[in-house]
């Protein structure tokens, strides 16, 4: 894995990270704990879903985790992170993050990077969609 740097090309696409969305983590008390969608099977199927939900912000951790791996400290300074939830993520699904920088625009101190990310399940099915922009020095 490389760094973006000052020299990434618009097009370069970032490698990304693979999660499965397990039930003992969409439960606990940062994940959802108080609603029951996100980690009770029984009450999920009553309300007809096939299996329980992970919430949306631990899909948008994965993309962060991805964009921290190629972006590093830039990710915490002047930057943003824009995601939608489009399709559940179902316990059991694996989950794998994409990016693809999309535009380099020259300013004072060096560039601004958008790049487009995305999360998608086993099947390619995409699950989350946003942006990411961070200034790279």
């Amino acid at each position: 894995m490389a760094m973006v740097t000052k020299d990434t090309p618009i097009g370069y696409e970032l490698v990304g990270v693979k999660k499965q969305a397990i039930i003992q983590l969409m439960g606990s008390r940062y994940w959802g704990r108080i609603n029951p969608l996100h980690f009770d099977p029984a009450f999920s199927a009553q309300e007809g879903l096939k299996a329980p939900i992970q919430t949306g912000e631990q899909s948008s951790a994965y993309i962060a985790e991805m964009c921290v791996n190629f972006f590093g400290e830039n990710l915490f300074k002047n930057a943003r992170l824009q995601c939608k939830y489009i399709r559940p993520i179902y316990a059991g699904d694996t989950i794998t993050t994409h990016g693809i920088v999309r535009e380099k625009v020259a300013e004072d101190s060096g560039y601004r990077f958008k790049v487009e990310v995305w999360a998608e399940d086993q099947n390619g099915e995409k699950k989350t969609a946003g942006w990411a922009e961070a200034n790279v020095k």
